[in-house]
């Protein structure tokens, strides 16, 4: 079968689409009996993943290690999850991978993200990897990702998205996301006030925490970075290539466990300087065109909006703002149109072409809630709505899409 035949069958096999448990997941790993010889470090976390594993990826990658990286959701091409270094992966090794799976997985159901996960270790497995980076996708304890031990793991933040599943309280789901921590090993938390059963966590299986601002610290310059571990350890460093202020705490997550890893794996300050000032990360406050200016952004829970209106804030236009916006309707659609509100001139709305998408009618009274004057303008979908804000504004105008990967998405798919 081709991968796109593969995608489609793996899409049908399980009944739900998230299912949050490791046993049957742990049945097929033990058949498959993979040989894994390299260093793992686990990232977890509300927002700021994606951005941390492709610090430590690129870091990894500069000082001449060979560096696996799975991460998820994708963009365009499924491929895009499982790279080594800093490559998709093609096609054929994938389909091998799944090959390998239905060999072993006989009665268990596997849904799609745990198909991918495991086809991603076995191609690392197979790779002569000195480590890979795994970043988890959904919660963390009982998230297939966490099936497989690591050498260090990072919880970025910890904030309140995929309620339905980790809990409506920051304390349910720090438990869910610290769930990736190991017993006697150093946990890393990228939190500034991380709620306290993450705390009692950690203390219960004697791991011992290190926590953002208290425990490591970086301070922000014009055009560089101090990075500290209790007072030691000092490096001037280049500011991230990614964009936003909230990038300099990712980038420190991603320090903090280079030097607990310096022992296995020992790099320069070469390596890291050049590491945090080339990694790349699509869909993150990523302008794409300018005059006017095409920005994109995965923003979909309050915490991240923030995010979004400081970056906007921080980088003005001295013409009008158009929000090509969409979103789940599993999200806090609310709080995401709360944070950033003040930030939009106009709403150009769609539905996402997915079973979880928000309907027009939830996203505009989202909005009109939140501001009943706001100029709302509908549309059959993310691509007319683009075209058409396209056409509208002027050199000094911006338009930003956001809400989903899935609203991303369909802006990539037109643009050369």
């Amino acid at each position: 079968m081709s991968l796109k035949d593969w995608l489609g069958y793996i899409e049908s096999i399980h009944p739900s689409t998230i299912d949050l448990t490791l046993e049957r997941i742990k049945v097929v790993v033990e058949r498959l009996n993979l040989d894994i010889s390299f260093s793992i470090i686990t990232v977890g976390g509300t927002n700021g993943k994606g951005s941390t594993c492709a610090i430590l990826e690129s870091i990894y990658k500069e000082a001449g290690y060979k560096v696996g990286c799975y991460t998820s959701p994708h963009f365009l091409h499924f491929n895009e999850r499982i790279k080594i270094q800093a490559n998709p992966v093609s096609d054929d090794l994938i389909c091998e991978a799944f090959t390998k799976i239905e060999s072993v997985r006989k009665e268990i159901s596997l849904t799609y993200f745990e198909y991918g996960t495991i086809a991603a270790m076995i191609i690392f497995a197979d790779a002569d990897l000195d480590i890979a980076i795994l970043e988890v996708g959904l919660g963390g304890r009982l998230d297939a990702v966490n099936v497989f031990d690591s050498d260090c793991a990072i919880v970025t933040s910890i904030d309140l998205d995929h309620m339905d599943y980790l809990g409506h309280t920051r304390e349910a789901i720090g438990f869910e996301k610290a769930g990736i921590y190991r017993a006697n090993k150093i946990a890393i938390c990228g939190d500034f006030d991380p709620p306290q059963s993450l705390i009692n966590h950690c203390e219960s299986i004697q791991a011992e925490l290190k926590i953002i601002g208290k425990d490591f610290a970086y301070e922000a310059h014009h055009d560089s970075f101090d990075f500290s571990i209790e007072s030691s350890f000092v490096m001037n460093l280049p500011l991230p290539s990614l964009q936003g202020f909230f990038q300099l705490t990712n980038a420190s997550n991603a320090l903090m466990a280079v030097k607990i890893m310096e022992d296995q794996l020992p790099l320069t300050e070469a390596a890291i300087q050049q590491g945090i000032a080339s990694a790349l990360l699509p869909g993150r406050f990523q302008e794409v065109k300018t005059n006017p200016s095409l920005i994109l952004d995965v923003a979909h829970n309050p915490h991240a909006a923030r995010s979004l209106s400081d970056n906007l804030r921080a980088h003005s236009a001295s013409g009008k703002t158009i929000a090509i916006f969409s979103i789940l309707r599993d999200k806090d659609i609310l709080g995401v149109v709360e944070a950033v509100s003040l930030d939009i001139d106009a709403w150009y709305i769609a539905e996402i072409q997915n079973e979880r998408a928000a309907n027009i009618d939830t996203i505009s009274n989202a909005i009109q809630k939140v501001n009943p004057s706001a100029h709302i303008v509908p549309f059959k979908n993310i691509q007319e709505a683009y075209q058409f804000a396209s056409n509208e504004v002027a050199r000094n105008d911006r338009i930003i899409a956001f809400g989903s990967f899935f609203t991303v998405a369909e802006i990539m798919k037109l643009i050369p």
